[in-house]
């Protein structure tokens, strides 16, 4: 089947799986990554099992299954701090080609493999994708990332954190209220659309994003 490139978000995808490229150290704190951790914890908590028993490596795919998507953790760096390298992105696409079916995969999302944060070429990565994914008999879509397309669990943290006052969020998730604070002056800039960007913003840290994104998922009446 002919792949489909897509400038956007992966997580909107209809795609029945999405692959997040990972390291190998148990570390998903950007990117595609810290949105898979804020998504599937219980998969976070698991991945982070796995790497300290040496299980995560480059060439093994690691499948999680939710109850809306499944998650194949794709291997494109050893380290976080190392950049990918090409020949991980081809062992792990080796891989795949060798799984899927017995893996009952039938549609699949890729971002453009260690082409963002890894540092490699977005069109030498594209070729060598197309080489291994173009001969599968099933639906691939190839994501270029666009920092402007929003994602679908954005607008509900969004609404969580503008339209409650700080007491309350500062009791909901038990998070200091200048923490707070800078999680609703960091929402509300023009430049953040996506729950990755805002792990970026300097103040608003990984595990106050985890607490505020939580509390917005569980939170089913918003005080006015």
């Amino acid at each position: 089947m002919a792949i489909k490139l897509i400038k956007g978000n992966i997580f909107t995808s209809n795609c029945k799986t999405i692959v997040n490229t990972v390291n190998c150290v148990g570390v998903m704190g950007a990117g595609i990554a810290l949105e898979c951790r804020l998504r599937y914890p219980n998969m976070h908590d698991r991945y982070k099992e796995l790497c300290n028993q040496n299980l995560i490596q480059i060439g093994k795919l690691w499948l999680y299954k939710s109850d809306d998507k499944w998650v194949l953790n794709f291997p494109t760096k050893r380290d976080w701090k190392h950049p990918s390298r090409l020949e991980f992105v081809e062992a792990g696409l080796k891989k795949f080609t060798t799984i899927y079916k017995d893996k009952n995969i039938d549609s699949i999302a890729f971002p453009m493999l260690g082409a963002d944060r890894g540092g490699l070429d977005s069109e030498t990565i594209l070729g060598v994708m197309k080489k291994y994914l173009d001969p599968l008999a099933i639906d691939v879509e190839i994501y270029q990332y666009d920092p402007k397309a929003t994602d679908d669990l954005y607008g509900k943290l969004y609404e969580f954190l503008t339209l409650n006052d700080i007491e309350f969020l500062s009791n909901a998730t038990k998070l200091r209220r200048d923490y707070v604070m800078k999680a609703i002056n960091a929402i509300k800039q023009d430049d953040i659309v996506q729950l990755n960007q805002l792990g970026r913003v300097k103040g608003v840290g990984i595990k106050t994003l985890e607490k505020l994104f939580h509390a917005a998922q569980n939170s089913s009446n918003l005080k006015q």
